[in-house]
Parts: structure tokens; sequence; C-alpha cells
């Protein structure tokens, strides 16, 4: 299916990201408040003879910084689901930039997600003997939320289908 396919009829579109921790402004901002106390603190080190702690401290803010943009990088994936009368397609970008996509049709796909909703409940489509996770992102919340739309999106793509078919 193409995206001008998809575009004529869709009764779901969602792109899904992960929720951002940290703007890049408040990364430098808290970066600069970590290296302003590391500085303070070398300076009372020096003064006092203790040369090697230099090197730790230099560590310590060379770690924040490695953790931020470990975070960062998570924080590229996305996913997006888009439900016509014919396919539900998932498009998924993991955090290392690598695409891959997916389409089943809608007549049997299935969205379900396991009760009680848990943060180890994940979204899954089904379809025959296949499934797939998507959202593992999302918030539980958010996952009861676009179960419900998925499936109300699933139905009424389903029920346009086959009411097309009867006329």
């Amino acid at each position: 299916m193409t995206d001008a396919d998809l575009n004529k009829e869709l009764y779901f579109d969602a792109l899904m990201k992960p929720n951002a921790s940290l703007s890049r402004s408040g990364f430098w901002v808290i970066m600069g408040v970590i290296i302003a106390i590391n500085v303070f603190s070398m300076i009372g080190f020096l003064s006092r003879g203790a040369f090697p702690i230099i090197g730790f401290l230099g560590l310590d803010i060379l770690a924040v910084w490695l953790a931020f943009k470990v975070c960062f990088k998570d924080q590229t994936q996305w996913t997006r689901v888009r439900i016509s009368p014919e396919t539900l397609r998932v498009d998924h970008r993991n955090p290392k930039g690598v695409e891959t996509h997916i389409e089943l049709p809608t007549a049997f796909a299935r969205v379900e997600l396991k009760e009680p909703v848990t943060v180890h409940s994940w979204v899954t489509l089904s379809y025959q003997r296949q499934a797939y996770v998507i959202g593992r992102f999302l918030t539980v919340d958010e996952r009861k939320s676009l179960v419900e739309a998925m499936r109300d999106a699933i139905q009424r793509a389903r029920t346009h289908r086959y009411a097309g078919e009867v006329e």
C-alpha cells in the first residue's frame, strides 16, 4: 500500500513519540549548573593540594553528559499507526534509526492489551500466528487510550468495508 492509498480514507492516524524529559535548552542549563558546581569544588580541592580529585570531578561531568546523550537518543524513536478500510499499517523507527513497517489486513487484525493494565502490559497487534508489540514507551493511560481508539477505528473500517460490499 502506498502513502497515496493510505491518505484517501484513514480511520486512524497516530504518530507516537516518547515523552521528552528535558528540552535541549534545559539540558544546557543543567550541564552549566553541574559544571559550575564541579569547577568550584575543583578550586576548593586545588587550594588544599588534592590534585587527583580533579580527574574524578571531570569524570562526573562526563558521566552526566553521557547519560543525557543516551536519553536523548532514545527519544528519537517513533511509531506511526494508520488504519484504512483494507490495512492496518505500522511504521517504526528505533533509536538507532532503523525503520521497519508491517501491514495487517484490517478485517483480521486484533488489538490486545493485557488486563489489568500495568507498566508491563504491552499493546499487541496480532494477525494469524504473528504478534507485534507497539508503544513500549507509552504510559499506562496512553496505552489504554491507544487501544480504545484503535479498536474503534478498526470497527469503523470493517463496517465501512463490508457496508460498501453489500450495496
